[in-house]
């Protein structure tokens, strides 16, 4: 298949038999050029260019015009505007691009023709991404704070992920946090990255701990990230603290006042 079309042509084809009037949501039709396919197919790698041909027939009496629009997939038609006279066939090449981010698999899509009364004529479209399916999956940017443990998630490859996620933290004393492996509630696109907070609401006043986390995806694929926080209570600790400053100057100002009482003692 060619990487790019430079030119693009639209036909008119005369029906070779006059047909009667037809039914209005009969006068005109959609369907892929040549005949025998009841929808189109495209396949190639990320980034190529694909070509194909739509045919719209006019059965009707008066020209027609009808629009042509691509749903769920890029396309690239030669003229999105179409006038076809009557009792005769328009053929339209169009492109469809495989997107250079596309992971393998399948696309559904549709080629949509409307005409001026809004009547839409559809005709589906299956867009086949090659290449090699690949697994890669990292968790990084592991932090821990008030708000719980916040973390990335980084696909790597090129097939969207579903990962699960297990926590386990350990403390001065001992295990404070262990969760098994659960679904993270996000899928991931491929070459993505996703920044999440897992909450953690009964967390230590004061410890110091060390989080690791293990992301597991659907084939077995993981990896593992850890990181270290630790916990004070300021607030009781900067009242503590104010305490024993206050009693100390309450200390150092009786102490004073003995010192000086002493001396007006011997002076006297």
């Amino acid at each position: 298949m060619p990487s790019a079309v430079r030119v693009l042509c639209l036909s008119l084809l005369a029906l070779t038999a006059a047909t009667p009037p037809a039914a209005a949501d009969t006068s005109w039709s959609v369907a892929p050029s040549g005949g025998g396919r009841p929808s189109f197919y495209a396949e190639g790698a990320p980034g190529t260019v694909l070509e194909d041909t739509v045919s719209v027939t006019n059965r009707g009496g008066r020209p027609l015009t009808v629009r042509l629009a691509g749903d769920g997939v890029p396309l690239a038609f030669a003229g999105r505007t179409v006038r076809i006279p009557a009792r005769t066939r328009a053929d339209v090449p169009f492109t469809v691009t495989v997107p250079a981010s596309a992971a393998p698999g399948v696309r559904s899509g549709a080629v949509v023709a409307r005409d001026p009364d809004g009547r839409t004529r559809t005709v589906p479209l299956r867009l086949r991404t090659t290449g090699p399916e690949l697994t890669a999956l990292t968790v990084e940017r592991v932090t821990v704070d008030r708000d719980g443990i916040t973390y990335d998630l980084v696909n790597r490859g090129t097939v969207p992920l579903a990962p699960r996620l297990a926590i386990h933290a350990d403390g001065v004393f001992g295990p404070l946090l262990d969760r098994p492996a659960r679904p993270v509630d996000t899928t991931l696109p491929p070459a993505s990255r996703t920044r999440l907070t897992e909450p953690w609401p009964d967390r230590p006043a004061l410890d110091a701990v060390d989080v690791r986390l293990t992301v597991t995806a659907e084939d077995g694929t993981a990896d593992t990230a850890s990181a270290s926080a630790r916990f004070v209570p300021w607030g009781a600790v900067t009242g503590v603290a104010g305490a024993l400053t206050a009693g100390l100057a309450l200390g150092v100002v009786r102490l004073r006042g003995r010192g000086w009482a002493r001396l007006r003692g011997v002076r006297g």
